[in-house]
């Protein structure tokens, strides 16, 4: 059962491929990808790395969580689902008046 997982702290500079020869030593990695902004390209800082093995991705987790690459201390956890990014549309104001319409 295929694992994804989230790695945080991430150097900026480090590369999709350095970031699959870290995991690639736990075990095959089905795909490693950093994060980027979509209108400059440069890295977010973190990545979502696939391991097709559980066993193996939850191995790399406890070995690299803490971890120093590139003088940074990773972060390394299994990936929660992704969450709904409609934000808070609760009660809003609308104008000055009380009753929430506008004058």
């Amino acid at each position: 059962m295929t694992i994804k997982i989230y790695v945080g702290n991430l150097s900026y500079s480090m590369s999709e491929s350095e970031l699959n020869e870290l995991f690639a030593k736990f075990g095959e990695v089905e795909s490693a990808k950093i994060i980027t902004d979509r209108y400059t390209g440069r890295s977010r800082g973190f990545a979502f790395v696939e391991m097709p093995n559980r066993s193996d991705g939850e191995q790399a987790i406890n070995a690299l969580n803490g971890s120093e690459v590139r003088g940074r201390n990773i972060k390394v956890s299994e990936a929660r689902p992704k969450r709904n990014n409609q934000g808070y549309r609760g009660n809003r104001s609308f104008g000055n008046r009380r009753d929430g319409y506008r004058s």
